[in-house]
């Protein structure tokens, strides 16, 4: 069994073996492998609900699970879940990438200074008038980033 059940980010007991299954047969279908190092992040990402996260971050919390990764193994490992279609892109800040475990069509907020992301519940926001795709293009998908500050007072 892998140890995936969280409190609070925590690692607190075991979880039913068929989380392993179900994320093994998820990468295979992908086209991965499920090695070691992926399975073990791909526990970190997927069975701790929807979230934004950061290389940087997915690192810190496999350290604190006393996994043994490279932060350039995260960066790769990320990015091949990417290519995959396990994760999606957000390219929010020009000096940090984020990884959304939710893949589905969704629009975000971004809290500026502190660095957090928030979905937009699906069909809140409505793209019209969008130009026309340069000759042999087509639009793939569009990306709207709300950025958010607190209320001066």
């Amino acid at each position: 069994m892998l140890d995936t059940s969280h409190q609070n980010g925590k690692t607190t007991g075991p979880v039913p073996a068929c989380w392993a299954s179900r994320l093994r047969t998820q990468m295979r279908e992908s086209g991965l492998r499920p090695t070691r190092q992926r399975m073990q992040l791909a526990t970190l990402l997927f069975t701790r609900g929807d979230r934004h996260v950061t290389a940087e971050e997915i690192h810190a919390e496999a350290a604190a699970e006393k996994l043994s990764v490279s932060l350039a193994t995260v960066y790769n490992t990320l990015h091949q879940f990417t290519e995959a279609g396990l994760l999606r892109v957000l390219a929010i800040e020009s000096n940090k990438t984020y990884f959304d475990t939710n893949t589905s069509d969704h629009h975000h907020f971004f809290v500026e200074g502190r660095g957090q992301v928030l979905d937009i519940p699906g069909g809140s926001i409505s793209v019209t008038n969008l130009p026309q795709a340069p000759e042999g293009m087509e639009i793939a998908h569009v990306d709207v980033v709300v950025r958010l500050r607190p209320k001066k007072a």
